[in-house]
């Protein structure tokens, strides 16, 4: 059986000594061969999950698994996504610390994941309920709350109404959601699978 033509290139062309291992070399070729290698590096392919597939993507530096799990949209049915996460470059700098789902007036305000009510009551003259989950804590603004302080609550229970007054999208109503752990601020649309992806110019 004729050897690989990658083989071949590592052979020398005059007769060998008796007792010249071959054996490393050919082997270390082969091995190459054999393992799932890149063409380009020779390196073996590293499986990669969904959520790399999006930061890559993306290019974000956002920690990726910013939770436990995916959860559920705040509202419902699905809402529109009126503006997106948009991190601050530093964090004292001017961003978007969370994103704005598109709502009416009194509607159901549901928790992402299931947890302990941690905070409720009003910052800058908006009602905001924040719930922790162990991990990371996501946060509900403007909301009239329906639940107090040490609540557990499950997965998608309702935890107040959505208000106009506050709202980031007036005259428009408007949920803005947060999602933190510890003092960094995470995109809470990776908690439901719907990170936007941006627009890419090809030159062809």
């Amino acid at each position: 059986m004729p050897l690989p033509s990658l083989l071949l290139g590592v052979l020398p062309s005059a007769p060998l000594a008796l007792g010249t291992a071959l054996a490393p070399v050919a082997g270390l070729v082969l091995s190459g061969l054999l393992v799932g290698s890149t063409p380009e590096t020779g390196t073996a392919t590293a499986a990669r999950s969904p959520a790399d597939g999006i930061a890559a993507r993306s290019g974000s530096t956002v920690p990726r698994d910013p939770a436990p799990a995916r959860g559920t949209w705040p509202l419902a049915p699905v809402p529109s996504i009126a503006r997106p996460f948009d991190p601050p470059e530093q964090r004292w700098s001017a961003g978007h610390r969370g994103a704005d789902l598109v709502g009416r007036p009194g509607q159901p305000v549901r928790t992402a994941l299931a947890g302990t009510v941690s905070y409720v009551g009003r910052i800058a003259g908006r009602g905001i309920v924040t719930v922790d989950h162990g991990r990371v804590r996501t946060t509900y603004q403007p909301v009239a709350a329906v639940v107090r302080r040490g609540d557990e609550v499950a997965e998608g229970q309702v935890i107040g109404r959505l208000l106009l007054a506050g709202s980031h999208c007036a005259p428009v109503a408007c949920l803005h959601w947060g999602l933190i752990r510890g003092d960094t601020y995470l995109d809470p649309l990776t908690l439901v699978g719907a990170v936007p992806q941006p627009v890419r110019l090809y030159p062809w």
